[in-house]
């Protein structure tokens, strides 16, 4: 299964962005969110930020997704989620 993942842009170069979220960087097209700047997060799926989203929404959207991980993790003694 495929998820996109809110992150924050951390730097821009001309279409290509540095992106971040709990200490993991990587690079992103913005091709597809041409208006996304330095600071704003963006929904990030297969290399490409998809949609430029609300701080709080990426933060909620955050919050769910931590929770998934501990609750498939109730299932999975050995599991790591911290």
């Amino acid at each position: 299964m495929c998820i996109a993942v809110p992150m924050q842009i951390l730097s821009v170069d001309g279409t290509m962005a540095t992106i971040g979220v709990e200490g993991l960087e990587q690079r992103a097209s913005l091709a597809l969110v041409p208006d996304a700047g330095v600071g704003d997060w963006v929904l990030v799926h297969a290399g490409y930020a998809i949609n430029i989203l609300a701080a709080d929404d990426a933060q909620e959207t955050l919050s769910l997704l931590a929770e998934l991980g501990e609750w498939g993790a109730q299932d999975d003694p050995d599991a790591d989620v911290g």
